[in-house]
């Protein structure tokens, strides 16, 4: 697939249906594939470390997760089709693997909030094969123990709802000892999925406001992604920019 190099990272200018395509000529050809989606915070990041930004370009897919960085690039004069929020495409990927006789594992968020899930997934998507879950809580000398568990359990996609960058720093540990065929990092998905939280209106979504909703709901965990990140981000975006015209007055 096509990718755009910006900001060092190689992210894919593709649609949802584009990648939920991918992802299922992949299973069925028992091929693996690693997925994890770009936001400002992603790029903030991956901007200041060097191990975080090896491990997101080592993915075969990096979806444009937010609509600032879809701004960004194509203020960087990239062509990019839409904003693919991991949200969306963990739904669509969901609907697929229910209809493709798939089978997933969920990696995440509290008790609580990943036995929501797994009541609403098999409320959605009846069909679905849901071969375990468990939550992203654990000591470090948990990990070998929790791989052999998501291992076991026989699934075909592995959905890891940890914040970044633990769960990038996590799968890379593991890699080469995960045997299912497609993981996909959801980030605050299963929060989502519970009902714990919302998403922001369609019309909030598509003016980028969507950081504004969730500040709203959760002012004491994101008010420093979002106050302070997004600055920062702005702040890259420019070096950015004034970086890609010398390179194009170089040439």
């Amino acid at each position: 697939m096509n990718y755009i190099n910006a900001f060092n990272i190689k992210v894919h200018p593709a649609t949802l249906s584009e990648f939920v395509v991918i992802i299922k000529q992949h299973l069925h050809q028992r091929k693996k594939l690693v997925q994890f989606g770009v936001n400002s915070a992603t790029v903030n990041e991956a901007c200041e470390n060097d191990e975080f930004r090896r491990i997101i370009n080592s993915a075969d897919l990096l979806n444009i997760d937010g609509m600032s960085v879809v701004w960004a690039l194509r203020c960087l004069g990239h062509s990019v089709p839409e904003r693919v929020a991991t949200p969306d495409l963990a739904d669509g990927v969901m609907r697929m693997a229910a209809e493709g006789k798939f089978s997933v594992f969920l990696f995440g968020a509290t008790n609580e909030v990943i036995s929501l899930c797994v009541e609403n997934l098999r409320k959605l998507y009846p069909s679905l094969m849901i071969a375990g879950w468990r939550n992203g809580y654990y000591q470090p000398q948990e990990e070998s123990s929790i791989v052999d568990q998501i291992n076991s359990s026989g699934a075909d996609i592995l959905l890891i709802g940890i914040s970044s960058p633990k769960k990038e720093l996590l799968y890379d540990k593991f890699r080469d000892k995960l045997g299912v065929f497609y993981v996909l990092g959801v980030g605050g998905y299963f929060d989502i999925l519970s009902g714990k939280t919302k998403r922001a209106p369609k019309c909030m979504q598509d003016i980028g406001l969507e950081w504004v909703f969730r500040l709203i709901q959760e002012p004491r965990r994101m008010w420093k992604r979002y106050l302070i990140g997004n600055n920062k981000f702005l702040w890259t975006l420019i070096r950015e920019k004034t970086r890609s015209r010398k390179l194009a007055k170089a040439k």
